[in-house]
C-alpha cells in the first residue's frame, strides 16, 4: 500500500492509527496490549494511537515496520498526509493570500 500525492483531497486521510485498528490488529487476530508487548511501548502509547489522539513518531515507525514487515516510510507517509491536510484545514484562508513569486 502506497500513500499518493494528497493535494487537493477532499477527505481526511487515514490515519495511521485506524490503519493499525481497522486492518492491522483483526488480520493479525492482536489486542491492544498483545501489540503494545510486542512492540516493547505501554498499553496507553498504542490506546492513543489507535483512538488518534497520537501522532505517529518516527520511532514508532520504525517499530510497527519491523512488526509488519513493511517500511518505516508506509507508517510516516501516512502520518504525513494527516498532518499536512489538518494544517491545510486550519490555515488555507492565510495561505490564500499568499501571492506565488514568478521566476525572474
Amino acid at each position: 500500500m502506497t500513500i499518493t500525492n494528497t493535494a487537493g483531497m477532499q477527505r481526511k486521510p487515514t490515519h495511521p492509527g485506524e490503519m493499525l485498528r481497522e486492518d492491522f490488529i483483526p488480520d493479525y487476530n492482536l489486542t491492544v496490549s498483545g501489540l503494545a508487548s510486542l512492540l516493547g511501548v505501554s498499553r496507553q502509547s498504542v490506546n492513543e494511537l489507535l483512538r488518534e489522539r497520537r501522532a505517529l513518531s518516527p520511532e514508532m515507525a520504525l517499530r510497527l515496520a519491523r512488526l509488519f514487515g513493511n517500511s518505516p516510510e508506509f507508517w510516516l507517509n501516512a502520518q504525513r498526509a494527516v498532518d499536512l491536510w489538518t494544517a491545510a484545514e486550519s490555515v488555507s484562508e492565510e495561505i490564500s493570500r499568499i501571492t506565488p513569486l514568478d521566476a525572474a
